[in-house]
């Protein structure tokens, strides 16, 4: 499943250079998650880097967007494949 931040989000900017599926965002009040592009970090961590960082702890996960890991590592692929230069092998599932 995605995740998401809630509004105890204090826009303190830390989550948003962590995410490496760039799917955070600055919204019209506070930071957002785009669901399409959130893994969890599934495929880059063994743990959401946004909610490692995040100094409220205001990130849950988005139960709108229930997936589950299989899922996510599909999307981590499927991001993977878009973000790979042309020639390069997409990301490999290695787990």
């Amino acid at each position: 499943m995605a995740l998401l931040i809630t509004d105890e989000c204090i826009n303190c900017d830390v989550c948003e250079p962590e995410c490496p599926n760039q799917a955070i965002f600055m919204g019209a009040e506070i930071y957002q998650i785009d669901p399409g592009r959130c893994t969890e970090c599934v495929g880059h961590f063994d743990a959401p880097q946004c909610v490692q960082v995040c100094p409220v702890s205001c990130i849950p996960r988005d139960p709108l967007h229930l997936e589950s890991v299989e899922t996510l590592w599909q999307k981590f692929r499927r991001l993977n494949a878009q973000t790979a230069p042309i020639g390069a092998p997409a990301a490999q599932n290695n787990g």
